[in-house]
């Protein structure tokens, strides 16, 4: 249950509340869109930093939530279960360990992310995908966090992104 009260729009849970205050919640909307409609990142590693981040905020929304273009990336169920144990799997490339690792860190303990993490990360993605990442996860951090703060329900129907 929503830890504020607000009215039932029809939009569910997830967006409703942020209507309390429209001109914001169309300012997270446009991040959001900003995020998903023009990241270059390959779909699988975008979503091992996405569903990292969505473990650690606990948010029932992102742990919802499906990559809209996952099944042609091979993004299924056992790719979620491989990221939620990115450190000891096999199946994820390099480039998606990385991205749950930067993710993990991010989320956790930005200021462990010192000269030789990023002397990995540079001999994997060029800067401008670190720039992608970084901004991704700034999204699936703060308004997954703010969702699970708030508390709100997952929707009934699946989001896809």
């Amino acid at each position: 249950m929503a830890r504020i009260s607000f009215p039932e729009r029809g939009f569910g849970e997830h967006v409703d509340w942020a209507l309390l205050r429209t001109d914001m919640a169309v300012g997270m909307g446009a991040f959001s869109e900003a995020v998903y409609g023009n990241s270059t990142l390959p779909v699988r590693e975008r979503e091992a930093a996405r569903w990292t981040i969505a473990l650690i905020n606990d948010c029932a929304v992102c742990q919802g939530t499906r990559a809209r273009d996952g099944e042609a990336a091979g993004v299924d169920e056992g790719f979620y279960a491989e990221v939620a144990n990115w450190r000891q799997s096999t199946a994820l490339t390099e480039r998606e360990r990385l991205a749950a690792e930067f993710a993990q860190r991010f989320a956790l303990d930005h200021q462990a992310m010192d000269d030789g993490f990023w002397a990995r990360l540079r001999a994997a993605f060029a800067d401008d995908e670190l720039a992608d990442l970084t901004i991704c996860c700034g999204l699936f951090l703060g308004l997954g966090r703010t969702l699970a703060v708030i508390g709100v329900r997952a929707p009934d129907e699946r989001i896809l992104v």
